[in-house]
C-alpha cells in the first residue's frame, strides 16, 4: 500500500510528533479531524470487544458482507456482497460476493470471508458470542460456513432460526468483518490467528486504511484507493482522544474540530447557540444500565436487588443528567423494536427499600463498590445512583477508571456494581434480549463475555426457553415479547435498565453528508466540507 506524508496539509503539522492543543484556525478541507473518547478501544482486532467507540473505528476500516441501512436498523443493505438469496426451507443463506479489493489491492475472495467468520469463532472472543448464540461454533463452522466458489459464501444454520437474524449477525462491524487473509497471515505467530498484530493493525477493506494507531491517544486513517464505492471526499481522518468535554467544546468553536462525539450536556447546550456548529441527534441503539453481580453473596438475594432498583430516581437521573445522552427506559427490549413501550413502572420508595433489606438480614445497610467509565455519562450516572441509594442505606463507593478497569473484572464476573451500556448491534427485540436475559450456559468455564447476562451471572431457563421460542414465533410475536418484559422485572433482574441511547454529536456547521448510524456503525466515506 502506497505510503502518505503525515502533514495535515496547509497547516503543516506532522502528527509524528505530539499534537498540540490547537491545530490550525480551521482544519484542512480534504481531512476530518474529530474529537473522540479512546478509553475503551482496547484492539483494533475485528474479533475482540465490542464497545461503542471501537466499533465506530472498525466501520471505517472493514467492510462486511452485508450492512445496516442509515436511518432504518432493521433492514439489510448490500455491502461486500451484492446480492443474497434465502433457502426455500429458510435453514440456508447463499451470497454472491462483488468484486473489490482490500485496501492492501489483494482481492477480496469468498474464502477471505468464510476464514474471518471461522477466525472469529475460534478465537471465541466477545465477538463470537453473536454467533454462537445462533449454533455456530468452531467446532461445526467448516460445515456450516462455506465458500462454494471466489465469489459466493453459504451459510447454512445449525437450528432453525430467522434468517434476518443472520443476515443482521454477519452486517455487525467486528463479527461480520471481513479480514484479509493472506494479509494477515503474514503475521501470525504461534497459531494466533494474527490476533497480535492486528490488536494495533489493520487488514481490511473499508472507506479508510490504517495509517496510525497510538492507544488511549490518536487514531489516523487515509483513503482507501481500492475502495469499491465511490472514493470517499476526505483523504485523512484523525480522531484524537480528548476525553474531556470542555476541551473538545473549545476546539470545536475554535474550528480546531470538524466533530466532537464525547461532549457532556452542558456543552452540547452552549454550542446550540454558535451559528458555526450544529447539533445532530438519533436515538441509537443500546441501553444505559445498573449491573448487579450475582457472584457477590449479597446482591444474589432478590430482595437486596429489588431495594436497589427501587431506590433509583429514574426520572430525576434522566431529566438532569440524560439530555442528549438518553430517554428514560426500563425495559430489556428498547423502544421502538418490539412495537409498544414494554418498560416496568418503577418509582422511588426508599422506606419499602429499607425493609426489604432489613428482611434480607441487612437492617444498617450495607457496603457496595460501583464501577463507572470516567467520562461523561458514566461518572454522572454513578454520582446520582450513590446518592439515590444512601437514601436506603446502600453505601456505595464510586470507582472509576478506563474501559479494560471497568469492564475486565465485568467480563471476569469480579465486581458488585457497573454502570454501563448494552448494546450490540443487532435491533430486533431478539438482540436485546440475547444482550441482556439470555445466558444459555452460566458457568464460569463457559467464557461467553459478550452477554451481559453471563457476566452478571444470571440464568433463568425458563427466559431462556421463552425467547427461543418468540424468535420461531410468525403469529404473537409481539404479545411473546411483552410477556418475557414483564417477567423479567417481576423475578427482579441483575440488570436494570435507566435509558435508551440518544447519540448526540456536535459537527462544523461546513460539514455535509454526516449521518449517525442508529446501530453505532457511522460512515464516513460520504462526509464532504463545504
Amino acid at each position: 500500500m502506497k505510503r502518505r506524508s503525515l502533514l495535515l496539509g496547509a497547516a503543516g503539522i506532522t502528527l509524528a510528533s505530539s499534537l498540540p492543543l490547537r491545530l490550525a484556525a480551521d482544519t484542512p478541507k480534504d481531512q476530518l479531524v474529530i474529537g473522540f473518547s479512546l478509553a475503551n478501544v482496547l484492539t483494533l482486532d475485528p474479533a475482540g470487544s465490542s464497545s461503542k467507540e471501537r466499533v465506530q473505528i472498525i466501520a471505517n476500516l472493514y467492510d462486511s458482507l452485508v450492512g445496516i441501512d442509515d436511518t432504518n436498523r432493521r433492514k439489510v443493505v448490500p455491502a461486500l456482497a451484492e446480492g443474497w438469496e434465502v433457502a426455500e426451507d429458510r435453514m440456508s443463506v447463499r451470497l454472491t460476493l462483488r468484486e473489490a479489493r482490500f485496501s492492501s489491492g489483494n482481492p477480496i475472495t469468498a474464502a477471505d470471508a468464510v476464514w474471518s467468520l471461522h477466525r472469529c469463532l475460534k478465537l471465541n472472543l466477545a465477538q463470537a458470542t453473536n454467533l454462537r448464540l445462533r449454533g455456530f461454533t468452531s467446532e461445526n463452522a467448516a460445515d456450516h460456513i462455506r465458500a462454494l466458489d471466489d465469489r459466493t459464501v453459504e451459510i447454512t444454520f445449525p437450528e432453525p432460526t430467522d434468517p434476518q437474524i443472520i443476515l443482521m449477525t454477519l452486517a455487525m462491524a467486528g463479527t461480520g468483518s471481513v479480514i484479509d487473509r493472506a494479509l494477515a497471515l503474514q503475521h501470525e505467530v504461534d497459531g494466533d490467528l494474527a490476533s497480535g498484530w492486528l490488536t494495533t493493525n489493520v487488514a481490511g477493506s473499508g472507506a479508510f486504511a490504517l495509517q496510525m494507531w497510538r492507544p488511549g491517544e490518536l487514531a489516523v486513517l487515509e483513503r482507501n484507493d481500492f475502495y469499491w464505492d465511490d472514493a470517499p471526499a476526505m483523504t485523512r481522518i484523525i480522531m484524537r482522544h480528548i476525553p474531556e468535554s470542555q476541551s473538545q467544546r473549545l476546539q470545536l468553536s475554535h474550528g480546531d474540530l470538524d466533530i466532537a462525539y464525547s461532549l457532556g450536556a452542558a456543552d452540547l447546550k452552549a454550542l446550540e447557540s454558535e451559528e458555526d456548529v450544529r447539533i445532530v441527534q438519533q436515538t441509537g441503539n443500546g441501553l444505559y444500565y445498573l449491573a448487579m453481580s450475582l457472584k457477590n453473596e449479597h446482591l444474589a438475594k432478590p430482595e437486596v436487588r429489588e431495594a436497589i432498583i427501587r431506590l433509583i430516581d429514574y426520572d430525576g437521573i434522566n431529566a438532569s443528567i440524560m439530555p442528549y445522552y438518553g430517554v428514560k427506559h426500563l425495559g430489556p427490549i428498547q423502544q421502538g423494536l418490539g412495537g409498544e413501550d414494554l418498560s416496568p413502572d418503577i418509582r422511588p420508595d426508599p422506606e419499602a427499600a429499607k425493609a426489604l433489606l432489613a428482611k434480607a438480614g441487612y437492617p444498617n445497610g450495607l457496603d457496595l463498590t460501583l464501577r463507572a467509565l470516567a467520562e461523561t455519562p458514566f461518572d454522572s450516572l454513578a454520582a446520582a445512583l450513590q446518592g439515590n441509594l444512601a437514601l436506603g442505606g446502600v453505601r456505595v463507593q464510586i470507582l472509576t477508571g478506563s474501559g479494560e478497569q471497568v469492564y475486565g473484572p465485568m467480563r471476569e464476573r469480579n465486581f458488585d456494581l457497573i454502570v454501563g451500556r448494552s448494546g450490540g448491534q443487532i435491533s430486533p427485540p431478539d438482540g436485546d434480549l440475547r444482550s441482556l436475559v439470555y445466558n444459555p450456559d452460566n458457568s464460569d468455564e463457559a467464557r461467553l463475555t459478550g452477554l451481559q447476562s453471563w457476566r452478571v451471572s444470571y440464568q433463568d431457563i425458563d427466559l431462556n426457553d421463552r425467547i427461543e421460542a418468540a424468535l420461531l414465533d410468525a403469529n404473537d410475536q409481539a404479545a411473546d415479547y411483552a410477556e418475557i418484559s414483564r417477567l423479567y422485572a417481576e423475578r427482579i433482574p441483575a440488570i436494570q435498565p435507566i435509558s435508551q441511547v440518544v447519540d448526540s454529536v456536535a459537527v462544523r456547521a461546513n460539514i455535509t453528508g454526516f449521518t449517525i448510524s442508529p446501530v453505532w456503525q457511522t460512515k464516513l466515506a460520504k462526509v464532504t466540507k463545504t
